[in-house]
């Protein structure tokens, strides 16, 4: 049995695979040797995942290779999580520790050249070769960067309702729905932990209200937008044969607004590849080589 994993700071999913058609998903919590130290990820495996598979009739000692992308992993880092892999499924002959981002090339290009995103909570790219990240422009989170993320578009929405550029009724609906005003909006952005989650949270709303209010539509695109441009338009400038290359997204906001996201994409004269909500059924058949 492989186990391949897709791992994010909130959740993880845990894919036990003995073929690419045959395989069941294990969700735990998230997995960031950045944020917790290697006590804290061994607990984390042993208390939540181990147990998930003894309920399935599965044990430690039947993994043969593990294939294990995530957030955090930075070269730095990536040895946390090795040596508690190691320990854990001892019968494991192989054990590979990527970057999310890696991760997402792999399973939207396989072993194709091209451009790879992540758009989510967070945002990130790549310039992909079929095989490894030959550019990288810094995501530098969502007080710096992170354009064309849910927590970017939260941070539009917020001040559009709260400056007026969007209609009242908009903020009135917003405000009732999720129980918030002025004062706790920003208590929550200034003061709470993980502001990010908290305005790209706001992504949901946008979504549901885009068809009645099309200042909405425009604020999604003028985000990708804003992501394409400071992003990818270095990958073409870097790379003659970008051009011919496709831009390819995984993540909840490339997924839920990929209309908008190929509007802009086209717009910038690029082609739209494949779009993803998760990488992880991707990254099976990449590993089975399908």
């Amino acid at each position: 049995m492989w186990l391949i994993v897709d791992s994010g700071s909130t959740k993880t999913d845990w894919a036990l695979a003995l073929s690419a058609q045959n395989y069941s998903i294990i969700k735990t919590a998230g997995i960031n040797p950045v944020v917790q130290s290697e006590e804290q990820i061994r607990q984390n495996i042993q208390h939540e995942l181990l147990l998930k598979m003894h309920g399935e009739g599965l044990c430690a000692e039947s993994v043969e290779r593990i294939y294990f992308y995530g957030a955090g992993c930075i070269p730095e880092k990536t040895h946390i999580i090795k040596n508690v892999l190691s320990q854990t499924f001892i019968n494991a002959e192989s054990i590979e520790v990527e970057s999310d981002l890696l991760g997402a090339a792999r399973s939207l290009c396989g072993r194709k050249p091209g451009i790879a995103c992540i758009l989510g909570t967070g945002s990130n790219s790549c310039l992909y070769d079929g095989k490894e990240i030959v550019e990288h422009t810094p995501a530098l989170g969502f007080i710096l960067g992170d354009e064309g993320s849910g927590a970017a578009l939260g941070k539009a929405f917020i001040n559009g309702i709260l400056k007026g550029w969007l209609p009242e009724n908009l903020k009135q609906r917003f405000f009732e729905e999720r129980h918030l005003d002025m004062a706790s909006i920003i208590e929550a952005v200034y003061k709470l932990p993980s502001p990010n989650r908290f305005l790209a949270s706001c992504s949901e709303f946008v979504a549901r209200n885009m068809s009645e209010c099309p200042q909405l539509s425009d604020m999604v695109e003028a985000n990708f937008d804003s992501f394409i441009c400071k992003n990818i338009l270095p990958y073409i400038d870097s790379v003659n044969n970008s051009l011919k290359m496709q831009l390819n997204a995984v993540g909840s906001v490339a997924y839920f607004y990929s209309a908008e996201l190929a509007n802009v994409v086209k717009r910038h004269g690029l082609k739209i590849g494949k779009i993803d909500k998760g990488p992880l059924e991707g990254l099976v058949n990449y590993h089975f080589n399908i």
